[in-house]
């Protein structure tokens, strides 16, 4: 059996900006012993091949989506699954991306003078609070420089909405889905269970909160009430973050109660701007950018398009 403290320390005792569905299933996933397979997206990385045994350096998706960007004017960027802070490799059943992964590729994207317009392709239910306020910020910043279109494909929620909301525009299909604009932490007491199969833990620490959040006794008032006061303190910074982004009073924002909310109705409560299935839009930007350029005899427009629809598909 593996141990993973790592994974535990990212799913345990921390604020949360994700699904409560997603995080239990997270939870289950640790009660199963972390033995399962999980696939890491981590845009950002580099691709190996293999060659008679040995390591040949690929092209990584994100530069095969720049490559396609120089074309097109258009760079779309991956917002996939759930959200973490770092790239890591874990073994359970879901794809994840990084902050650090999306940065790189924001950054390349803005570097690139023949990238004219940046599209966030996202289809993730959030994760770590970790650091999405931070990435926001960039895109938030990003936006006035090159505009950015976040396109909801399917599923836009927490954390990942925060990252979508720092967007120029927001479109979602009839039947994709935002909101979810809330912190959620959990803490498990394996105490009784320990207890039941004879197990007794004993633990030298210095400092009188060292062991607030340990899983081998109940939780503690005081650490109940540390836990809390953090997710709290992100709640508010979420909400802010996502009322300043969108033009909504904060308690426009905290009224959606982290509600999910799809098509008109995520719309109709300032969550997002148009209904376009994602194909749509991408297509729309693409001719939108196609239009404003000097002719390019390099290749015909429904050449780029499929450019721009392989890159969705990446």
């Amino acid at each position: 059996m593996k141990n993973f403290p790592r994974i535990a320390s990212m799913i345990f005792n921390t604020p949360q900006m994700v699904r409560e569905d997603w995080l239990d299933m997270a939870v289950n996933w640790a009660n199963q012993a972390m033995n399962l397979n999980i696939v890491n997206l981590n845009p950002g990385g580099q691709i190996m091949a293999m060659e008679d045994d040995e390591p040949v350096n690929a092209i990584s998706p994100a530069e095969r989506r720049l490559n396609a960007a120089r074309e097109s004017g258009v760079y779309v960027l991956p917002i996939h699954g759930a959200l973490v802070s770092r790239s890591a490799h874990m073994d359970m059943c879901t794809t994840m991306t990084s902050y650090e992964g999306i940065r790189s590729q924001l950054q390349a994207a803005m570097a690139d003078d023949a990238v004219e317009h940046i599209a966030l392709d996202v289809d993730s239910p959030g994760g770590s609070a970790t650091g999405m306020t931070d990435l926001a910020e960039e895109i938030f910043a990003a936006r006035s420089i090159k505009p950015v279109t976040a396109i909801v494909n399917f599923s836009c929620y927490s954390a990942a909405y925060g990252l979508a909301s720092a967007a120029n525009e927001i479109v979602l299909s009839n039947s994709s889905g935002v909101g979810s604009i809330g912190v959620i932490a959990r803490h498990v007491d394996m105490s009784k269970r320990y207890e039941e199969q004879g197990i007794k833990v004993t633990t030298i620490f210095a400092g009188a909160r060292k062991a607030d959040l340990a899983s081998d006794a109940p939780l503690s008032t005081e650490a109940a009430q540390w836990l809390n006061e953090l997710v709290q303190q992100n709640y508010a910074e979420f909400t802010e973050l996502v009322a300043r982004n969108r033009g909504l009073a904060v308690a426009a924002v905290r009224g959606t109660e982290a509600g999910v909310y799809f098509g008109a109705k995520g719309i109709e409560l300032g969550l997002a701007d148009r209904i376009e299935p994602p194909q749509a839009a991408i297509n729309r930007i693409a001719a939108s950018v196609h239009s404003s350029r000097k002719p390019q005899p390099v290749r015909s427009f429904s050449a780029r398009a499929a450019a721009m629809n392989c890159q969705m598909q990446s």
